[in-house]
Protein backbone atom coordinates (compact mmCIF):
# COMPACT_ATOMS: atom_id res chain seq x y z
CA UNK A 1 0.00 0.00 0.00
CA UNK A 2 3.00 2.44 1.04
CA UNK A 3 4.97 1.95 -2.07
CA UNK A 4 1.33 2.50 -4.05
CA UNK A 5 0.66 5.46 -2.79
CA UNK A 6 4.47 6.57 -3.41
CA UNK A 7 4.12 5.24 -6.76
CA UNK A 8 0.98 7.56 -7.32
CA UNK A 9 2.34 10.82 -6.06
CA UNK A 10 5.64 9.96 -7.89
CA UNK A 11 3.83 9.33 -10.69
CA UNK A 12 1.17 12.12 -10.51
CA UNK A 13 4.18 14.46 -10.43
CA UNK A 14 6.14 12.19 -12.86
CA UNK A 15 2.87 12.82 -15.49
CA UNK A 16 2.65 16.23 -14.63
CA UNK A 17 6.20 16.70 -15.59
CA UNK A 18 6.38 14.86 -18.32
CA UNK A 19 3.62 16.94 -19.92
CA UNK A 20 5.97 19.96 -20.69
CA UNK A 21 9.38 18.25 -20.89
CA UNK A 22 9.06 18.76 -24.70
CA UNK A 23 8.84 22.68 -23.96
CA UNK A 24 12.11 22.92 -22.39
CA UNK A 25 14.86 24.13 -23.98
CA UNK A 26 18.22 24.92 -23.04
CA UNK A 27 17.51 28.10 -21.07
CA UNK A 28 15.20 26.57 -19.27
CA UNK A 29 17.04 23.18 -18.62
CA UNK A 30 18.02 24.70 -14.97
CA UNK A 31 15.08 25.84 -14.05
CA UNK A 32 13.49 22.78 -15.20
CA UNK A 33 15.94 20.55 -12.99
CA UNK A 34 15.27 22.87 -9.70
CA UNK A 35 11.24 22.08 -10.73
CA UNK A 36 11.81 18.59 -10.67
CA UNK A 37 13.70 18.92 -7.00
CA UNK A 38 10.40 21.12 -6.02
CA UNK A 39 8.07 17.75 -7.01
CA UNK A 40 10.51 15.54 -4.82
CA UNK A 41 9.48 17.90 -1.97
CA UNK A 42 5.94 17.67 -2.44
CA UNK A 43 5.98 13.88 -2.43
CA UNK A 44 7.93 13.21 0.18
CA UNK A 45 5.55 16.01 1.80
CA UNK A 46 2.98 14.14 1.10
CA UNK A 47 3.90 10.58 2.12
CA UNK A 48 5.14 12.57 5.47
CA UNK A 49 2.05 12.87 6.57
CA UNK A 50 -0.14 10.33 5.08
CA UNK A 51 2.53 7.27 4.52
CA UNK A 52 2.94 6.07 8.22
CA UNK A 53 0.29 3.99 8.45
CA UNK A 54 0.96 2.02 4.93
CA UNK A 55 4.73 1.76 6.03
CA UNK A 56 3.69 -0.23 9.00
CA UNK A 57 2.46 -3.02 6.65
CA UNK A 58 5.62 -3.82 4.76
CA UNK A 59 7.38 -6.57 6.88
CA UNK A 60 10.82 -5.44 5.45
CA UNK A 61 10.31 -1.97 6.53
CA UNK A 62 7.91 -2.59 9.99
CA UNK A 63 11.27 -4.89 11.70
CA UNK A 64 10.17 -4.07 14.81
CA UNK A 65 7.50 -3.53 17.34
CA UNK A 66 9.35 -0.60 18.74
CA UNK A 67 8.92 1.89 15.70
CA UNK A 68 7.03 4.88 16.73
CA UNK A 69 4.84 7.06 13.86
CA UNK A 70 7.92 9.31 13.85
CA UNK A 71 10.14 6.61 12.91
CA UNK A 72 7.86 5.85 9.93
CA UNK A 73 7.81 9.54 8.76
CA UNK A 74 11.51 9.78 8.63
CA UNK A 75 11.35 6.48 6.32
CA UNK A 76 8.93 8.01 4.19
CA UNK A 77 11.08 11.27 3.53
CA UNK A 78 14.46 9.44 3.59
CA UNK A 79 13.76 7.09 1.07
CA UNK A 80 11.89 9.57 -1.61
CA UNK A 81 15.27 11.22 -0.48
CA UNK A 82 17.56 9.04 -1.06
CA UNK A 83 15.87 8.23 -4.73
CA UNK A 84 16.21 11.75 -5.73
CA UNK A 85 19.88 11.84 -4.17
CA UNK A 86 20.75 8.99 -6.42
CA UNK A 87 19.26 10.62 -9.58
CA UNK A 88 21.72 13.91 -9.13
CA UNK A 89 24.48 12.09 -7.92
CA UNK A 90 24.34 9.29 -11.21
CA UNK A 91 24.00 12.44 -13.07
CA UNK A 92 27.04 14.48 -11.44
CA UNK A 93 28.84 11.17 -12.14
CA UNK A 94 27.97 10.94 -15.72
CA UNK A 95 28.53 14.98 -16.40
CA UNK A 96 32.28 14.86 -15.32
CA UNK A 97 34.76 15.98 -17.72
CA UNK A 98 32.32 17.14 -20.46
CA UNK A 99 33.77 20.40 -21.40
CA UNK A 100 32.59 21.63 -24.60
CA UNK A 101 29.15 21.15 -26.46
CA UNK A 102 30.20 18.47 -29.40
CA UNK A 103 30.25 15.87 -26.14
CA UNK A 104 27.34 13.87 -26.59
CA UNK A 105 26.79 14.21 -22.51
CA UNK A 106 25.58 18.30 -23.36
CA UNK A 107 22.39 17.31 -24.75
CA UNK A 108 21.85 14.55 -22.28
CA UNK A 109 22.19 17.40 -19.86
CA UNK A 110 19.59 19.92 -21.22
CA UNK A 111 17.42 17.18 -22.80
CA UNK A 112 15.67 13.58 -22.44
CA UNK A 113 13.32 14.60 -20.15
CA UNK A 114 10.76 11.74 -20.92
CA UNK A 115 13.47 9.76 -20.05
CA UNK A 116 14.76 11.41 -16.87
CA UNK A 117 11.30 11.98 -15.20
CA UNK A 118 10.67 7.79 -15.75
CA UNK A 119 14.36 6.86 -13.83
CA UNK A 120 13.67 9.51 -11.78
CA UNK A 121 10.34 8.15 -10.91
CA UNK A 122 11.81 4.85 -10.56
CA UNK A 123 14.77 5.27 -8.51
CA UNK A 124 12.13 6.88 -5.71
CA UNK A 125 9.94 4.14 -6.13
CA UNK A 126 12.52 1.15 -5.86
CA UNK A 127 14.04 3.42 -2.27
CA UNK A 128 10.65 1.74 -0.59
CA UNK A 129 12.66 -1.74 -1.29
CA UNK A 130 15.41 -1.03 0.34
CA UNK A 131 16.60 -2.35 3.54
CA UNK A 132 15.93 0.00 6.93
CA UNK A 133 20.01 -0.66 7.61
CA UNK A 134 20.89 0.86 4.37
CA UNK A 135 18.44 3.66 4.77
CA UNK A 136 19.79 4.55 8.15
CA UNK A 137 23.18 5.04 6.76
CA UNK A 138 21.79 7.09 4.13
CA UNK A 139 20.30 9.08 7.09
CA UNK A 140 23.54 9.40 8.61
CA UNK A 141 25.61 10.79 6.02
CA UNK A 142 22.57 12.70 4.66
CA UNK A 143 23.40 15.19 7.94
CA UNK A 144 27.27 15.63 6.63
CA UNK A 145 25.36 16.17 3.19
CA UNK A 146 23.01 18.79 4.26
CA UNK A 147 26.31 20.78 6.21
CA UNK A 148 28.13 20.51 3.15
CA UNK A 149 25.00 22.02 1.16
CA UNK A 150 24.67 25.13 3.54
CA UNK A 151 28.83 25.38 3.05
CA UNK A 152 28.32 26.03 -0.79
CA UNK A 153 25.43 28.43 -0.09
CA UNK A 154 28.07 30.21 2.18
CA UNK A 155 30.99 30.03 -0.78
CA UNK A 156 28.07 31.59 -3.21
CA UNK A 157 26.79 34.28 -0.79
CA UNK A 158 30.54 35.34 -0.30
CA UNK A 159 31.03 35.38 -4.34
CA UNK A 160 27.95 37.15 -4.77
CA UNK A 161 28.55 39.90 -2.26
CA UNK A 162 32.62 40.21 -3.38
CA UNK A 163 30.80 40.86 -7.30
CA UNK A 164 27.77 42.98 -6.38
CA UNK A 165 30.74 45.22 -4.79
CA UNK A 166 33.39 44.83 -7.48
CA UNK A 167 30.21 45.86 -10.21
CA UNK A 168 29.56 49.30 -8.34
CA UNK A 169 33.04 50.38 -7.69
CA UNK A 170 34.33 49.65 -11.46
CA UNK A 171 31.37 52.36 -12.60
CA UNK A 172 33.53 54.74 -10.44
CA UNK A 173 30.44 57.33 -9.89
CA UNK A 174 29.95 59.06 -6.88
CA UNK A 175 26.16 58.10 -6.56
CA UNK A 176 27.42 54.54 -6.56
CA UNK A 177 29.81 55.10 -3.75
CA UNK A 178 26.89 56.45 -1.77
CA UNK A 179 25.00 53.57 -2.06
CA UNK A 180 27.43 51.32 -1.47
CA UNK A 181 27.47 53.25 2.05
CA UNK A 182 23.83 53.93 2.50
CA UNK A 183 23.36 49.99 2.11
CA UNK A 184 26.68 48.92 4.68
CA UNK A 185 25.20 51.35 6.91
CA UNK A 186 21.53 49.90 6.47
CA UNK A 187 23.01 46.40 6.83
CA UNK A 188 24.92 47.05 9.89
CA UNK A 189 21.92 48.90 12.46
CA UNK A 190 19.61 45.94 11.11
CA UNK A 191 22.24 43.43 11.92
CA UNK A 192 22.18 45.52 15.61
CA UNK A 193 18.48 45.69 16.22
CA UNK A 194 17.80 41.90 14.89
CA UNK A 195 20.80 40.95 17.94
CA UNK A 196 18.90 43.06 19.93
CA UNK A 197 15.12 41.26 19.29
CA UNK A 198 16.84 38.29 19.40
CA UNK A 199 17.77 39.35 23.25
CA UNK A 200 14.15 39.97 23.98
CA UNK A 201 13.06 36.81 22.11
CA UNK A 202 15.72 34.09 23.14
CA UNK A 203 16.80 35.62 26.87
CA UNK A 204 14.15 35.57 28.86
CA UNK A 205 13.71 37.11 32.24
CA UNK A 206 14.01 34.61 34.89
CA UNK A 207 15.79 32.18 33.36
CA UNK A 208 19.71 31.27 32.89
CA UNK A 209 20.04 31.39 29.29
CA UNK A 210 23.85 31.84 29.11
CA UNK A 211 24.30 29.48 25.86
CA UNK A 212 21.91 31.66 23.76
CA UNK A 213 23.11 34.78 24.79
CA UNK A 214 27.00 33.39 24.01
CA UNK A 215 24.97 32.49 20.15
CA UNK A 216 23.43 36.04 20.00
CA UNK A 217 26.49 38.15 21.10
CA UNK A 218 28.90 35.83 18.71
CA UNK A 219 27.61 37.73 15.35
CA UNK A 220 27.91 40.85 16.78
CA UNK A 221 31.51 40.67 17.89
CA UNK A 222 32.26 39.23 14.65
CA UNK A 223 30.23 42.01 12.78
CA UNK A 224 32.65 44.47 14.55
CA UNK A 225 35.44 41.92 13.33
CA UNK A 226 34.33 42.25 10.17
CA UNK A 227 34.62 45.86 9.79
CA UNK A 228 38.06 46.34 11.29
CA UNK A 229 39.59 43.82 9.22
CA UNK A 230 37.87 45.21 5.89
CA UNK A 231 38.60 48.59 6.42
CA UNK A 232 42.46 48.02 7.35
CA UNK A 233 45.20 49.88 5.53
CA UNK A 234 46.58 46.26 4.20
CA UNK A 235 43.28 44.86 3.49
CA UNK A 236 42.25 45.04 -0.38
CA UNK A 237 38.72 44.97 1.74
CA UNK A 238 35.03 46.96 1.35
CA UNK A 239 32.23 47.84 3.93
CA UNK A 240 29.65 46.40 1.92
CA UNK A 241 30.59 42.72 1.90
CA UNK A 242 31.26 42.85 5.44
CA UNK A 243 27.65 44.43 6.34
CA UNK A 244 26.21 41.46 4.01
CA UNK A 245 28.10 38.73 5.74
CA UNK A 246 27.17 40.75 9.32
CA UNK A 247 23.21 40.07 8.42
CA UNK A 248 23.65 36.23 7.27
CA UNK A 249 25.37 35.76 10.21
CA UNK A 250 22.91 37.23 12.48
CA UNK A 251 20.02 35.47 10.51
CA UNK A 252 21.60 32.34 10.62
CA UNK A 253 22.05 32.59 14.70
CA UNK A 254 18.08 33.75 14.70
CA UNK A 255 17.74 30.13 12.20
CA UNK A 256 19.39 28.13 15.28
CA UNK A 257 17.75 29.73 18.03
CA UNK A 258 13.95 28.86 16.74
CA UNK A 259 15.30 25.37 16.06
CA UNK A 260 16.02 24.80 19.75
CA UNK A 261 13.07 22.58 20.97
CA UNK A 262 9.42 24.49 22.00
CA UNK A 263 10.04 22.75 25.43
CA UNK A 264 13.03 24.49 25.92
CA UNK A 265 12.44 27.86 28.17
CA UNK A 266 14.96 29.98 26.76
CA UNK A 267 12.60 29.03 23.73
CA UNK A 268 10.65 32.32 24.03
CA UNK A 269 8.07 31.96 21.01
CA UNK A 270 6.17 29.78 22.17
CA UNK A 271 5.87 27.96 18.86
CA UNK A 272 2.74 25.30 18.70
CA UNK A 273 4.21 21.70 19.04
CA UNK A 274 1.92 20.42 15.90
CA UNK A 275 3.22 20.81 12.75
CA UNK A 276 0.78 23.06 10.45
CA UNK A 277 0.47 23.54 6.90
CA UNK A 278 1.93 26.71 7.17
CA UNK A 279 4.97 25.74 8.64
CA UNK A 280 5.53 23.01 6.40
CA UNK A 281 4.76 25.10 3.07
CA UNK A 282 6.89 27.73 4.55
CA UNK A 283 9.49 25.34 5.32
CA UNK A 284 9.85 23.88 1.65
CA UNK A 285 8.64 27.04 -0.15
CA UNK A 286 12.58 28.19 1.60
CA UNK A 287 14.72 25.24 0.53
CA UNK A 288 13.30 25.69 -2.98
CA UNK A 289 14.14 29.06 -3.18
CA UNK A 290 18.00 28.43 -1.71
CA UNK A 291 18.18 25.40 -3.71
CA UNK A 292 17.06 27.38 -6.77
CA UNK A 293 19.26 30.32 -6.30
CA UNK A 294 22.50 27.99 -5.49
CA UNK A 295 21.63 26.09 -8.73
CA UNK A 296 21.60 29.45 -10.71
CA UNK A 297 24.27 30.73 -9.04
CA UNK A 298 26.34 27.39 -10.36
CA UNK A 299 25.95 28.49 -13.64
CA UNK A 300 26.92 31.96 -13.47
CA UNK A 301 29.62 31.90 -10.36
CA UNK A 302 33.50 32.22 -10.97
CA UNK A 303 34.74 30.99 -7.67
CA UNK A 304 35.54 28.08 -8.28
CA UNK A 305 31.94 26.12 -10.54
CA UNK A 306 33.45 26.61 -13.83
CA UNK A 307 34.99 23.56 -15.94
CA UNK A 308 39.01 24.50 -16.72
CA UNK A 309 37.76 25.18 -20.66
CA UNK A 310 34.85 27.76 -19.56
CA UNK A 311 36.15 31.46 -20.17
CA UNK A 312 36.08 33.19 -17.00
CA UNK A 313 36.73 36.62 -17.98
CA UNK A 314 34.40 38.99 -19.87
CA UNK A 315 31.02 39.82 -18.99
CA UNK A 316 28.68 38.11 -16.79
CA UNK A 317 25.96 36.61 -18.57
CA UNK A 318 22.38 36.29 -17.16
CA UNK A 319 21.40 33.29 -14.68
CA UNK A 320 18.84 31.92 -16.45
CA UNK A 321 20.01 31.91 -20.17
CA UNK A 322 22.78 29.31 -21.60
CA UNK A 323 25.46 31.03 -24.06
CA UNK A 324 25.75 27.47 -25.89
CA UNK A 325 22.54 28.59 -28.01
CA UNK A 326 24.80 29.79 -30.83
CA UNK A 327 26.15 26.37 -31.11
CA UNK A 328 22.62 25.50 -33.64
CA UNK A 329 23.70 28.70 -35.16
CA UNK A 330 27.28 28.41 -35.56
CA UNK A 331 27.14 24.44 -36.69
CA UNK A 332 29.51 21.92 -35.72
CA UNK A 333 32.39 24.35 -37.58
CA UNK A 334 33.97 24.78 -33.77
CA UNK A 335 33.21 23.32 -30.08
CA UNK A 336 32.22 25.93 -27.68
CA UNK A 337 33.20 25.25 -24.29
CA UNK A 338 30.52 24.76 -21.59
CA UNK A 339 30.09 27.92 -19.49
CA UNK A 340 29.63 25.90 -16.03
CA UNK A 341 30.15 22.62 -15.24
CA UNK A 342 27.40 20.45 -15.06
CA UNK A 343 28.90 17.89 -12.52
CA UNK A 344 29.15 20.47 -9.75
CA UNK A 345 25.62 21.39 -10.89
CA UNK A 346 24.28 18.08 -10.05
CA UNK A 347 25.87 17.59 -7.02
CA UNK A 348 24.36 20.82 -5.82
CA UNK A 349 20.83 19.05 -5.82
CA UNK A 350 22.19 16.05 -4.69
CA UNK A 351 22.92 17.59 -1.53
CA UNK A 352 19.92 19.97 -1.22
CA UNK A 353 18.11 16.34 -1.44
CA UNK A 354 20.34 15.54 1.88
CA UNK A 355 19.40 18.75 3.23
CA UNK A 356 15.72 18.68 2.42
CA UNK A 357 15.75 15.16 4.38
CA UNK A 358 17.12 16.66 7.22
CA UNK A 359 14.65 19.16 7.59
CA UNK A 360 11.43 17.38 6.62
CA UNK A 361 12.85 14.64 9.41
CA UNK A 362 14.32 16.62 11.87
CA UNK A 363 17.39 15.88 11.13
CA UNK A 364 16.64 12.15 12.17
CA UNK A 365 16.31 13.02 15.91
CA UNK A 366 14.63 10.11 17.97
CA UNK A 367 13.22 13.03 20.37
CA UNK A 368 9.70 14.22 20.45
CA UNK A 369 10.97 17.22 18.54
CA UNK A 370 11.66 14.73 15.49
CA UNK A 371 7.67 15.44 14.64
CA UNK A 372 8.39 18.97 14.05
CA UNK A 373 9.85 20.52 10.91
CA UNK A 374 13.81 21.88 11.37
CA UNK A 375 13.25 21.43 15.55
CA UNK A 376 16.28 20.04 17.58
CA UNK A 377 19.74 20.36 18.91
CA UNK A 378 20.78 18.85 15.94
CA UNK A 379 19.60 21.29 13.68
CA UNK A 380 20.52 24.24 16.27
CA UNK A 381 24.11 23.23 16.11
CA UNK A 382 24.03 22.78 12.50
CA UNK A 383 23.33 26.64 11.78
CA UNK A 384 25.38 27.91 14.57
CA UNK A 385 28.64 26.22 13.42
CA UNK A 386 27.40 27.65 9.79
CA UNK A 387 27.18 31.08 10.64
CA UNK A 388 30.64 30.33 12.50
CA UNK A 389 32.27 29.09 9.32
CA UNK A 390 30.71 31.76 7.22
CA UNK A 391 32.36 34.22 9.03
CA UNK A 392 35.96 32.24 9.11
CA UNK A 393 35.54 32.25 5.51
CA UNK A 394 34.49 35.52 5.17
CA UNK A 395 37.95 36.74 7.15
CA UNK A 396 39.69 34.27 5.25
CA UNK A 397 38.72 35.58 1.84
CA UNK A 398 40.58 39.02 2.86
CA UNK A 399 43.77 38.03 4.82
CA UNK A 400 44.58 35.28 2.40
CA UNK A 401 46.37 37.60 0.11
CA UNK A 402 48.49 38.74 2.88
CA UNK A 403 49.48 35.32 3.78
CA UNK A 404 49.73 33.87 0.58
CA UNK A 405 51.24 37.11 -1.38
CA UNK A 406 52.56 34.67 -4.45
CA UNK A 407 48.96 33.01 -5.33
CA UNK A 408 46.44 34.93 -7.05
CA UNK A 409 42.90 35.18 -5.92
CA UNK A 410 39.97 35.26 -7.72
Amino acid sequence: MACCLASCCASATCGLCTSVASGITRKSARIAYCGLFGASLVVSWILRETGAPLLEKLPWINTSDSFTKEWYQQQAVLRVSFGNFLFFAIYALIMIGVKDQNDRRDSWHHGGWGLKMIVWFLLVALMFFVPNVIVSIYGTLSKFGAGAFLLVQVVLLLDATHNWNDSWVEKDEKKWYIALLVISIVCYIATYAFSGILFIWFNPSGHDCGLNVFFIVMPMILAFVFAIIALHPAVNGSLLPASVISVYCAYVCYTGLSSEPHDYVCNGLNKSKAVNASTLILGMLTTVLSVLYSALRAGSSTTFLSPPSSPRSGGREALLEDPEDGKKKGGEAEARPVSYSYSFFHIIFALASMYAAMLLSGWTDSSESASLIDVGWTSVWVKICTGWVTAVLYIWTLIAPLILPDREFY
